[in-house]
């Protein structure tokens, strides 16, 4: 069993633009995906929308879907950008991810469902109720999500991010996604960039294991000391 490690935030718009691959992951024999958010949008860096940040978004938002082909909805784009009571905050989504992968091994699902429900429908993903309707989505048990969610922010997020952001940084990687492949314990960081809107060349790359797409150099997405530039 190969672990391909996936350094992401839901709220990292190159993480979005990355989603195709990961879904082309699921489908490569021997190989488990673990998930490690890193909190972009945490603490001080929760950031309210504004005009500028506005237009800082849109700008990264036009390079990420020439780049991958990844939709941007209108109600993204006209709705949820032009309203100044949200609030870019990574700590509920990320727990609701991890609310997820405990409760019914639905960790990357969840990260799916929050992308699309952020950056095609405009919804708010970092209130509660929005992500207590996602869950039932899901399938998940109204009652357990609400009470694991609750559990993961209170006791486990900090923890996890920390060891997400030490991760990160033993694999010298600048920001997310960063994705990384261990075998017996050694780890490869791939160069992400040479499939971003190539789904089917990276299903076929890991199915084959090439050493030359591994130590990706000087690949910055979403930086997490200036998370307004992703």
């Amino acid at each position: 069993m190969t672990d391909l490690h996936y350094l992401h935030d839901p709220l990292c718009g190159w993480c979005y633009g990355a989603a195709p691959l990961l879904e082309a992951a699921r489908d490569v024999a021997d190989l488990r995906i673990v998930l490690h958010g890193g909190g972009l949008f945490v603490g001080a860096s929760r950031q309210q929308l504004g005009e500028s940040l506005r237009r800082h978004i849109l700008e990264h938002d036009q390079r990420i879907a020439a780049l991958t082909g990844q939709p941007f909805g209108e109600d993204y784009r006209e709705k949820l950008l032009n309203d100044a009571t949200a609030v870019l905050d990574s700590a509920p989504p990320l727990a609701a991810v991890l609310a997820a992968d405990a409760l019914a091994g639905r960790g990357l699902d969840m990260l799916h469902t929050l992308q699309v429900a952020h950056y095609q429908q405009g919804r708010h993903i970092a209130r509660h109720e929005v992500l207590q309707g996602l869950a039932e989505d899901l399938g998940l048990p109204p009652a357990g999500f609400a009470a694991e969610l609750q559990h993961q922010l209170t006791t486990r997020l900090e923890a996890h991010m920390a060891d997400s952001r030490q991760l990160l940084a033993r694999l010298g990687g600048n920001g997310y996604p960063t994705l990384a492949l261990e075998r017996d314990g050694r780890f490869e960081r791939v160069e992400i960039g040479r499939f971003l809107g190539r789904p089917e060349a990276f299903r076929r790359w890991l199915g084959e294991r090439d050493p030359d797409a591994v130590h990706s150099v000087g690949e910055v997405f979403c930086d997490p000391s200036a998370p307004g530039n992703c």
